[in-house]
């Protein structure tokens, strides 16, 4: 088919997308672990919730394991690095009791949040967390607390119903994951039943989380289709579905390959308009790979639906900093294009801040 012959559409690519500072720092740490210890560096749970990028490190030595005794003794000497996700304090004294060499990928702030719990307990505080059941962020959360210090709100209707042993005594944090319309619900429930709950010193909802969510707030409005990239475990990516949907999208789904992408449910016949985003553990590969499958279908026009530019950046552990980190080390996520440059920068939709 030739271009002319080819319906329009136009794709609004979200920015931010894709990863954050917290996941770019962790695939880095297994990558930098693998070139200065060799092979195989363990990594407790995916490092991301995200199977390609999971495959590629694997392609490189890196060996996933769910629990630390699945460690060959022979190999305690080699790195386990502990996921972007964070983990119990159970996890790292374990570690320490099989005298294994570990590294901490945990974002820093998923660390940031644990810390506030920490502080509301030591504060005299029972921390009441809002989360997913069964997350491994909410796990490593809880798990920086005694069992009887913490209780976990899912919903609205939880909120409504929770009945704490001290109500003037009660701190809250959140995972850094959720959606910010849906977790303001739960807190206002909460505020109004505890009017003495105290907030934690800074917000826990993370920033990437926020800002992929506002970009695609500003893209969704009459899209025909709204695709995001990202893992069925990832609770980022589909918070993001959920927003495009609730802010006018026609339609929305969660992919994590071109293939994915329901092309014959597509009208090939009509000008269409396709909003684009990608959770935070998403590597820009993949969003490539799909503008191109668009490309070869249909005539595209791209704008971007840009809401605020993230230049966060957290470095790796010292361990690690000795060690040259190129762009070749990284294409297997990024492709050929160089870290610091951004992908595709058309014209711009929507362009309403900085972070």
């Amino acid at each position: 088919m030739t271009d002319a012959e080819k319906a329009p559409l136009t794709i609004r690519l979200c920015g931010p997308r894709g990863f954050c500072a917290g996941v770019d720092r962790a695939i880095q740490i297994v990558v930098l672990a693998l070139k200065k210890y060799g092979a195989p560096v363990y990594v407790r749970h995916e490092i991301v919730h995200n199977r390609y990028v999971v495959e590629g490190l694997q392609a490189r030595g890196a060996v996933f394991v769910e629990e630390l005794d699945e460690i060959p003794e022979e190999h305690y000497r080699q790195p386990v690095i502990f996921s972007a996700h964070g983990v119990p304090k159970s996890v790292p004294a374990d570690a320490r009791e099989r005298n294994l060499f570990y590294l901490d990928a945990t974002c820093p702030l998923v660390s940031k949040v644990h810390k506030q719990a920490m502080r509301h307990q030591r504060l005299g505080r029972h921390v009441v967390l809002i989360g997913h059941a069964g997350h491994p962020e909410v796990i490593g959360t809880m798990g920086q607390l005694s069992p009887q210090a913490v209780s976990l709100i899912e919903t609205e209707q939880d909120a409504e119903t929770y009945q704490p042993t001290d109500p003037d005594a009660l701190g809250f944090v959140t995972q850094t994951t959720l959606s910010v319309e849906d977790t303001a619900g739960i807190i206002k429930v909460l505020q109004r039943r505890f009017p003495k709950l105290t907030a934690p010193a800074a917000e826990s909802i993370c920033y990437a989380t926020t800002n992929r969510q506002e970009a695609v707030m500003a893209a969704a409005p009459d899209c025909d289709l709204f695709v995001v990239v990202g893992a069925p475990n990832s609770s980022n990516s589909r918070r993001l579905v959920e927003v495009a949907s609730r802010f006018g999208a026609h339609d929305s789904i969660l992919v994590q390959r071109a293939s994915e992408i329901p092309w014959d449910r597509i009208d090939h016949t009509q000008s269409l308009t396709v909003g684009l985003s990608a959770g935070a553990s998403a590597p820009e590969i993949i969003v490539d790979e799909i503008i191109d499958a668009f490309k070869s279908r249909f005539d595209v026009r791209i704008e971007l639906a840009e809401t605020a530019i993230e230049n966060e950046n957290f470095p790796v552990m010292r361990d690690l900093r000795d060690i040259e980190l190129t762009d070749s080390d990284m294409a297997f996520v990024n492709g050929d294009k160089p870290r610091e440059a951004p992908a595709h920068r058309p014209r711009s939709l929507a362009r309403t801040g900085t972070e």
